[in-house]
């Protein structure tokens, strides 16, 4: 089970905050777990720390135009940025 990096930007951070629970249950299918951050210098700036189960059904949800809508209600703004762990 990878740990995956995902930043964005939002247009606000209270907005989003307040759409956790749909998070939860919109990625269900494909992780376990995730925990949030927000960028010291930037408070637009959010970063989850996410522990995928499914990588190809997490990457089916986020780009699904089907949950626009969330995105749009939570004022998410593209690009999602993710990191992938590397092996050294």
């Amino acid at each position: 089970m990878p740990t995956i990096v995902a930043r964005h930007k939002v247009g606000n951070f209270d907005t989003w905050l307040k759409g956790h629970q749909d998070r939860v249950n919109i990625f269900a299918p494909a992780i376990s777990s995730f925990k949030t951050f927000q960028d010291a210098d930037d408070p637009n700036s959010v970063v989850l720390v996410i522990e995928v189960t499914d990588i190809e059904k997490l990457g089916a949800i986020i780009n699904d135009p089907a949950n626009a809508h969330l995105k749009a209600s939570h004022t998410v703004i593209d690009p999602i940025t993710m990191s992938m762990p590397v092996d050294i």
